[in-house]
Parts: structure tokens; sequence; C-alpha cells
């Protein structure tokens, strides 16, 4: 990645992880990177993997490690789904869905103030936020639409999360988009 890539790629992320992205990059297992690869693809990957990936063509690698997102034909970076595990581990704000609410998101829809069950407290309006299910399994992320104090005075068809990506894309097709 370059200087501004990485610039670009780390706001994104601490949208979302705050200072958390230092212990993404110096694990306790092993020090993992972010690497830029086809189609304008980021890859979170482990130095290893990393370098027994060098002995592939560029042409030639598909994927290797965890894909975060890619960068559009602007500049601007955009997190896939397949980054909602190492984003889960260590969101700063979190909403969690009531289980009648989860089948709307998972279908692409935003979190409405009925279908909220609990937030963080001071989670800021526009804010990067992990959505979980009552039994705290992750489903997707969005941007939080309202701050928390906000939350408490809106009707119940006011939008609490605005959807951007949720564990459903999966069965819902779109590869493509994903790998």
């Amino acid at each position: 990645l370059t200087e501004e890539e990485t610039k670009v790629l780390f706001q994104k992320l601490a949208e979302y992880i705050g200072r958390s992205i230092e212990k993404l990059i110096n694990r306790s297992d092993e020090r993992h990177c972010f690497r830029l690869a086809s189609k304008n693809r980021v890859y979170y990957v482990s130095e290893s993997v990393m370098k027994a990936s060098n002995s592939v063509a560029r042409e030639n690698l598909l994927s290797f490690g965890t894909c975060l997102g890619k960068f559009s034909k602007t500049g601007k970076f955009r997190l896939h789904i397949t980054a909602l595990d190492h984003l889960s581990q260590y969101a700063q704000y979190k909403v969690w869905v009531k289980p009648s609410a989860e089948m709307s998101f998972l279908y692409g829809n935003n979190v409405l103030k009925s279908g909220l069950a609990r937030i963080t407290e001071s989670t800021p309006q526009y804010a990067g936020v992990v959505i979980y299910s009552m039994s705290d399994i992750p489903l997707g992320f969005g941007v939080a639409a309202q701050g928390t104090d906000a939350c408490r005075e809106l009707e119940p068809t006011g939008n609490v999360v605005l959807h951007q990506a949720d564990i459903g894309e999966y069965l819902r097709g779109m590869e493509d988009d994903i790998f």
C-alpha cells in the first residue's frame, strides 16, 4: 500500500475500531500486515503467509489472508463483510438488535428504533457501529444515524443505524463484490 492508501484504510478502520488498529497489526500470535492485491482489494494477512505468497506472480494470485475491502476508482475505501470478524473483536460502538429485527437487517434494511435492543453508551452520530444479535453474534456493520441521546426521543420508525454490510450478503449472491 502507498502512504495515501494506508492513510485512507486506517481512517476507515478507525471509524469502527478506534485506536485498536495497532492490536490488529501487532497480534500476540504473529505480526500481520495489510497488502493490496488484484482488483484493488486490501487483504489482512500474517507475515508468514505474505512471505510465502511472494513466490506466486501477482497476476496469478487470486486471494490470500482476509479481504478487508477494496479501493474504489475515486480512491475511497469500502469495507466488505469479510472484515466483520476483525471489526467485531475491537468494535468501539455496538448495537444489539431484537430477534424480530434481525431478519430485516440481514435482508439489507436499516435498523429502526423499534428493532433496537441496546446501544453502546455515548455513541456519536455517524460513528461506525457493529450490529449484534441478542446472543452476541455479529450480524454486520453500519453507521449510527442517531447518537445515543437522540435515540431515546426517536419515534419507533426512525432509523438508528444505516446499513452498510451484513452476513446475509453471502446468501444474496454478492460474491463478485465480496471476493
